[in-house]
């Protein structure tokens, strides 16, 4: 069993930063053998992928976040994270982690079906 638990999250104005962290309940070994991602879910929309790592490190990232969002992770403490920049309004959404989902080419990554573990999510608010 993987447990996810989030955290900083929290309100901020447009153009502002905030660094979301993920930290896994899970043996250091199984860990770096899983694929991550973020995922956010905005009220009255479905979850869509924020962006993804894999376990050699490449990345993939949805196309509305590109150039302002970062992800990475740190095997060795088992957590994962999402540097935001210029966040925009309509980057206001719970944010969740998952672990355990697909290969990053072909972007089936984006189907939050496909991820077997989730975090309980963190609340991104961005005002304008």
């Amino acid at each position: 069993q993987v447990q996810l638990v989030e955290s900083g999250g929290g309100s901020v104005q447009a153009g502002g930063s905030l660094r979301l962290s993920c930290v896994a309940s899970i043996y250091t070994y199984t860990y770096s053998s899983y694929r991550m991602a973020w995922f956010r879910q905005a009220p009255g929309k479905e979850r869509e992928g924020v962006a993804a790592i894999d376990k050699d490190g490449s990345t993939s990232y949805a196309d509305s976040v590109k150039g302002r969002f970062t992800i990475s992770r740190d095997n060795a403490i088992k957590t994962l994270y999402l540097q935001m920049n210029s966040l925009k309004p309509e980057d206001t959404a719970m944010y969740y982690c998952a672990a355990g989902g697909p290969r990053l080419s072909g972007g089936s990554w984006f189907s939050s079906a496909l991820w077997h573990y989730w975090g309980q999510g963190t609340q991104v608010t961005v005002s304008s």
